[in-house]
């Protein structure tokens, strides 16, 4: 089977970012992107897909983390998109269900062609340490668009921010592991779409 890895580097006045990924590997991953609490979050992300990961960033830190956090979410779509190449023999879809403590979340993806974000999530601080949580949205919503699936993420409950964040990237991990998978000849399976093209 051609090996699903890809490499890409984007560099631009506010960020410089270069990733890697392995899609068949075993949850290896390699992250410093300079803002410890998003590390924390790709890490658990590698880890459960068993995508092997490795992400270097530089951002203008010295402003916020905004920047460097939706440009890794894009970075990592656009990735993994060339990684899946004409998605053949894929599961195409994935959900899991991840509680951690007292939150719960649920993630569904479909890796249709088609970038849609839904995110129904309610944190009960603005920050986690030093890390402003409403950007973890716009990195998933840059990571949905760019990747060109559907990312739905539902979490109906939790009071711990930190645990509620923590279960949606574990949740993300184990969905887009299932999604991404091939389970058997993926030339006889062909692309798992009624129009022939995802």
């Amino acid at each position: 089977m051609k090996k699903r890895t890809a490499k890409m580097q984007r560099k631009t006045k506010e960020t410089d970012i270069s990733i890697e990924l392995n899609l068949d590997g075993q949850g290896k991953y390699e992250i410093d992107s300079g803002v410890g609490f998003l590390d924390h979050m790709l890490s658990h992300l590698s880890k459960h897909s068993r995508i092997d990961t490795v992400i270097k960033a530089k951002g203008d830190l010295d402003v916020d983390a905004h920047h460097t956090v939706e440009d890794i979410g894009l970075c990592l779509g656009e990735c993994l998109g060339k990684a899946l190449g004409d998605k053949k023999g894929i599961n195409r879809y994935g959900n899991s269900s991840v509680p951690m403590e007292d939150a719960l979340a649920n993630v569904s993806i479909d890796l249709s062609g088609r970038p849609s974000c839904v995110y129904n999530v309610k944190y009960r601080t603005d920050k986690i340490g030093d890390f402003d949580i409403e950007c973890l949205e716009e990195m998933l919503k840059s990571f949905s668009n760019a990747g060109k699936f559907n990312l739905h993420i539902n979490v109906p409950y939790g009071t711990n921010s930190h645990h509620i964040a923590e279960a949606i990237f574990k949740a993300l991990g184990q969905a887009l592991g299932a999604a991404v998978k091939i389970e058997g000849n993926p030339d006889k399976i062909g692309i798992p779409s009624t129009k022939g093209t995802l």
